[in-house]
């Protein structure tokens, strides 16, 4: 594969090395910092369960279109000016796609459909080219080309249809997008990829990974700091921000412990890096991100109503947010270290016993609490690495 990058340009050349992420891979996330600052707004705006459920569906194809582009970009040369321009025409495409975000399933379907499969299909045909001299990896990228041409098929008649028919045209075309890793992207005539196939490099896809975290956790500030910056300077205000801040910090302090660069030199590491980052990376991070987005709206609620009642919709994204973070950290760790740390399962069950009292309590009172649990998390496992103890191997 090396010679073959060396020829075209195209690819990145595989020395062992880490590969690094480049400058203009930075600049490709500033879309979808707009993307997760419409989906936690589209969320606050519609906090019913249909509501939430088309939220999760327009999170999961953001994530998808994110997550195939750091697949290619940890193949492609990005220094390269063809990659570059590449890049340049996903983040314009990903521009319309988070702009129409928030009436996705009402007056801008079709808009939103047709940037999600222009990016996904024309993203996976530059691969396939560029990849032309190197047979497996073009095979590979085909296989994916053939599946969201498919499932693109869906989207664009999802657009099209009905409002009250897309939930059924996208849910399928998930669908498809979703079994595609799982089934080896099986394609008649071109058979199935093998996770072996695939050379990922491990301390890219885990720093990509990171900064996609880095995003939803900005986002969080931005939403937290926006309200903060509205409301008069009342104890309770003040009170549930200083809360919204430390759950952050908490949030990154769990995630990015120790453990991250450990998982990243695991990956490298494997026989199989391919199997271990898709499923590590690909699918165990949708829950840590949309945690993440969950938390960001319940400290938003927080702090525009610090003293009032804790309703339903109020103790679930309080206690379900970090929750749902938890269990991301948690699935994260057991696919790449074969472990479950009895920390994060800890904290999942403070947070739900903090339900039995949470309708007693104001939204700044329940916020802290939950904010508590994090914090026991990220000490407990901050305690035990440094003793020499850590919770996975």
């Amino acid at each position: 594969m090396t010679s073959h990058a060396r020829a075209h340009g195209l690819l990145r050349e595989r020395d062992g090395g880490h590969a690094r992420v480049g400058f203009v891979e930075l600049f490709f996330d500033l879309v979808f910092v707009f993307a997760v600052t419409q989906l936690s707004h589209t969320l606050i705006e519609h906090p019913t369960p249909l509501g939430t459920l088309q939220t999760a569906m327009l999170l999961l194809a953001v994530w998808w279109a994110w997550m195939y582009t750091t697949w290619a970009t940890n193949f492609l040369e990005v220094e390269h000016r063809g990659v570059r321009v590449m890049l340049f025409g996903v983040m314009a495409a990903g521009v319309v796609m988070s702009s129409s975000l928030p009436h996705a399933f009402d007056k801008t379907g079709l808009v939103f459909a047709a940037a999600y499969v222009l990016i996904q299909a024309g993203r996976t045909a530059f691969v396939v080219f560029a990849a032309r001299r190197n047979d497996a990896l073009r095979l590979n990228f085909l296989r994916i080309l053939v599946w969201f041409v498919v499932s693109g098929a869906l989207w664009l008649t999802g657009g099209l249809v009905d409002p009250e028919q897309r939930l059924l045209w996208w849910g399928a075309a998930l669908a498809i997008d979703y079994a595609g890793p799982i089934a080896a992207f099986w394609t008649p005539g071109l058979g199935r990829s093998s996770t072996h196939d695939w050379s990922v490099e491990g301390g890219h896809m885990a720093e990509r990974c990171g900064l996609f975290i880095i995003i939803a956790l900005g986002e969080s500030i931005l939403v937290t700091g926006a309200t903060f910056a509205g409301h008069e300077r009342t104890f309770g205000v003040i009170a549930a921000f200083a809360s919204a801040f430390v759950t952050t910090v908490a949030m990154w302090w769990i995630y990015f412990s120790a453990h991250a660069d450990a998982a990243s030199e695991r990956i490298r590491a494997s026989d199989d890096p391919g199997r271990v980052a898709r499923i590590a990376y690909t699918y165990a991070h949708i829950p840590l991100v949309a945690g993440i987005i969950v938390t960001a709206v319940g400290d938003e609620w927080a702090l525009a109503h610090p003293d009032g009642h804790v309703d339903l919709k109020t103790a679930l994204v309080l206690l379900g947010g970090p929750a749902l973070f938890l269990a991301g950290s948690l699935l994260f760790k057991w696919t790449v270290f074969g472990v479950v740390p009895l920390s994060r399962l800890v904290g999942i069950a403070i947070l739900g016993l903090l339900s039995i009292i949470a309708f007693q309590c104001t939204p700044m009172m329940l916020s802290w609490l939950a904010t508590g649990a994090l914090l026991v998390v990220a000490v407990w496992e901050t305690v035990a690495y440094q003793q020499g103890r850590p919770s996975t191997p």
